[in-house]
Formats: C-alpha cells, structure tokens, sequence
C-alpha cells in the first residue's frame, strides 16, 4: 500500500498538495539550476521542496540510491508541470481566486481541518505555507483543466464497486490503523558544508542535552535553554515510519527519548503516548478514495498526452 500510494505521490506532488506530515530536519540548499525547459528553469530548492514532501513519509534516506532515484523522479514530475503551465497559459487557462478558495476549503475538509488555524498549524509541521498550498491547489485545477480541453476528456466517475475494491485491498485489513505514536522533535542539523571538527560539536551538544532531558529537564526547557527548534508530530500510525525508526520508538516507554543521527546532524525523537489505533471505516474514507481514484485517471491521461510536449520542447538536465 505505502510503495503505491508514493509512486501516485510522485506522478502529482508537482501539482498536489499531498497530506503528508513531513519530518523535520532538512538540509539547507545552496541554490543552482537543476534543469532548463525551454526558456523556464527548475532549481535545486524547487527539487528539494517537492522531494521533502514524499521522502519523509516514504521513510526513504534521500543520500540512499532510492533517495536519489526519487529525486530524479521528481526532476521528472517538475518538467511536465513547466510544459503543462506553459501550454495552459498559451490558451489563456487561469484560475480564479475564488476557485482557489473553494478548493482550500475542500482542502481543510478532506483533512478534518475545523478551522484556518489549525490548518496553519499542519502546514506548518509539513513545511509548507498557505500561499505556497494555494499555488499547489490552483496547479491542480489548472492541469485538470488542461486535460480536459487539450485533449476532450471526460471526468472519469469513479463506481462504487471501485471504491470498495480499493478499500478492502488496502484499508480494511488495518492499513491506515495499527498502534499510533506521539511524537516530539529536537532538531540540532550540521551547518552547511560542515567539518569534521563542527560535526562532533554538534554531536557533543546533542550527547549534553540528552543527558539533561534523562536527568528530568522538560522538552520545553531544554529548548528554551539551548535555543532549540523543535516539532510536535502529533499521532502518527507507526507502520507508516521508517522502519528502523518504527523499531527503536517500539521499545520506548512513553516519556522516553531515542537520539538519532542522520547524514544532516542529530535528532532527539520523545514517545509522548502510544495509543491503539484501528481502520478508518468505509464510510469515513470513501469519498477520499473516490477522489484519490479520479485523481490517478486524470493523471495518467496527462502522463499520455505530455509526451507530445517533451516532443516539441528543449529541456536540459544538469541534476
């Protein structure tokens, strides 16, 4: 269910927004060109931006050969959304802001958001901004769209027999329930072209406020005192981490912190709780599987017909 869910992710996140609680702690991007389509550019921060999205969830190591692979991926996604916006400009296609603001609210809705608050809250935790989700929501409109006139298509009706299908082969069985975990952050990244020697500071700061949280600080202390960033992940199904990760939090007791290294500096993961958590029923998460199913129909109608642009246009990858 994951692997197909993240190859869907690939195919829209340069258009979607996809409902995903990143995980903290990126790198920061020196900035350059990663690609040329026609007279556009694609630059590294555009790339990692839409990586991010998908790596965290899909619990992939983006310096792995599957990172990477991802990343060439979503290179990939990033030139059809260049030539697809082009073309929709070419024939006047725009978006009015009251659609946009028609589609935020389904935004909020399809994610049980009471109120623009909370939704600020999330977006927050997975890195994104309201304008920068407004941009998201008005690509996919467009693009839709874009399908619609370029090529006479029809808005495919998902049938209810479809529906349950999906369902049965990846919700009812447990895949969106299992044991859940609540999640705080400490981040404590390597500085940009780190050294050696900046690399064991960082490591012996992690190791001191380690030991100060054991020895009874509270997270809010501790990242008052050090000048910390930090994030709660709220509830998390732990069979949708890495699992690695998913190992080392299930033999936490609640209260307890795992210190963590990755390539881009330390992490200090706390398990607030542990809950029990179960499958979302039918009724509950229909309408999003309809919408997920119409969305996968118009996406491979656009993968067809943005092979007659790749055809016309110059694109350059220097990635």
């Amino acid at each position: 269910m994951k692997r197909s869910v993240m190859l869907i992710l690939v195919a829209l996140a340069a258009s979607l927004t996809p409902w995903l609680g990143a995980w903290p702690g990126h790198a920061e991007v020196v900035d350059r060109i990663v690609a040329v389509v026609n007279d556009e550019i694609i630059t590294m921060s555009e790339l990692e931006q839409a990586t991010r999205m998908i790596q965290p969830e899909a619990g992939i190591n983006p310096k792995s050969k599957e990172g990477q692979a991802l990343k060439r991926e979503m290179l990939e996604a990033l030139i059809d959304r260049k030539l697809a916006k082009a073309e929709a400009k070419r024939r006047g296609i725009e978006i009015a802001d009251k659609e946009i603001d028609r589609a935020v609210e389904d935004f909020k809705k399809r994610n049980r958001l009471p109120d623009d608050a909370t939704m600020n809250q999330a977006l927050a935790k997975a890195g994104l901004t309201l304008k920068e989700l407004r941009q998201h929501l008005a690509d996919q409109i467009q693009q839709e769209r874009l399908v619609f006139i370029a090529m006479g298509a029809k808005k495919t009706e998902v049938t209810e027999a479809e529906v349950r299908r999906f369902y049965d082969a990846h919700l009812k069985e447990g895949g969106s329930g299992g044991d859940q975990v609540h999640l705080q952050v400490i981040n404590m990244p390597y500085p940009p072209g780190a050294t050696a020697g900046q690399k064991e500071e960082v490591q012996k700061r992690a190791e001191t406020i380690l030991k100060e949280y054991r020895l009874g600080g509270s997270l809010a202390e501790v990242q008052r005192k050090h000048s910390l960033t930090g994030q709660d992940l709220g509830f998390i199904n732990q069979g949708d981490l890495n699992p690695q990760l998913a190992e080392l939090i299930g033999k936490l007791r609640p209260g307890e912190v795992a210190p963590i290294q990755s390539t881009e500096g330390f992490q200090l993961v706390v398990l607030v709780a542990k809950r029990s958590g179960k499958p979302r029923s039918y009724e509950e998460v229909a309408p999003e599987i309809r919408q997920l199913l119409a969305n996968q129909s118009i996406q491979k109608q656009f993968a067809e017909w943005v092979k007659t642009l790749r055809g016309k246009a110059h694109i350059k990858i220097m990635l």
